[in-house]
């Protein structure tokens, strides 16, 4: 049985690192529902670490060529990132997309984060992703690892439903966009457009462009965008959250090109 000072465990819980994760092109999904959505892709889930109570829950998992190791609520703690975790943790291949896979991505509706820094506010906006039917999600700049044990966690499961491509390059990230059938909107709270102008063309296919939390997006990339588009506040909140102007912006989206 493994044991805290098992290799298999220590090489697992060294994937908390952004560095060993690039290495060895390996991550960590936590939870059962993680988990469940791991395994619907194949090939990606190495192995499985599971308590005796949890693989009593989730024992119609295990398929025939599936490695699940039964273990002890001690190793589950040393391998899993949540204070209180849920008893499952997969180790899995990395499944992030580099630049290149975008000529396969569909572009009617793309979410661009740009240097997003918080791993709950990437982890939510590709939550919002999903849920309103974008065709990816494009991490650009010096952006928070999509494959974070925390951004993984916050996704709830979406970052196994579509494509997520990573790009430290956001110039050429943002280039490439450009050379796209699309128009490149940056949400911003400062824009000269209001997200219902008729000015803002909803239906036509989209990226959207989201900046970091603190600091917005830089007028250089600003420029690089076809509009500036701010959602409207009608009470006296200051301003929206990340997540939430996202889930704003891609929900228009999303229904006006399903109209």
């Amino acid at each position: 049985m493994l044991t805290v000072r098992s290799a298999r465990v220590k090489h697992a819980r060294r994937l908390a690192t952004r560095s060993f994760r690039a290495k060895t092109g390996e991550f960590l999904a936590e939870g059962p529902q993680a988990v469940r959505e791991a395994l619907t892709l194949a090939g990606t889930v190495i192995e499985v670490f599971a308590t005796s109570d949890a693989s009593r829950r989730y024992g119609s998992w295990r398929s025939g060529g599936l490695t699940w190791h039964v273990v002890d609520d001690e190793v589950l703690a040393e391998i899993a990132d949540s204070v209180q975790p849920q008893g499952i943790v997969a180790r899995c291949h990395d499944l992030t997309r580099t630049i290149a896979s975008i000529e396969a991505i569909a572009w009617r509706l793309v979410i661009v984060c740009f240097e997003i820094r918080d791993p709950g506010n990437l982890g939510a906006v590709i939550r919002v992703a999903d849920a309103a039917g974008a065709d990816a999600v494009l991490v650009i700049g010096d952006s928070v690892d999509p494959l974070n044990p925390k951004v993984v966690r916050s996704t709830a499961g979406s970052l196994f439903h579509l494509p997520v491509v990573v790009e430290r390059d956001a110039e050429s990230a943002l280039g490439l966009i450009r050379q796209r059938d699309v128009q490149l909107l940056a949400a911003d709270g400062g824009g000269e457009a209001q997200l219902f102008d008729e000015a803002v063309d909803l239906a036509r296919p989209t990226a959207w462009l989201m900046g970091n939390e603190a600091h917005g997006l830089p007028e250089t990339v600003r420029k690089r965008c076809d509009q500036v588009v701010r959602v409207p506040i009608y009470g006296r909140a200051e301003s929206l959250n990340l997540a939430t102007a996202a889930a704003v912006c891609a929900y228009a989206s999303a229904h006006a090109l399903r109209s």
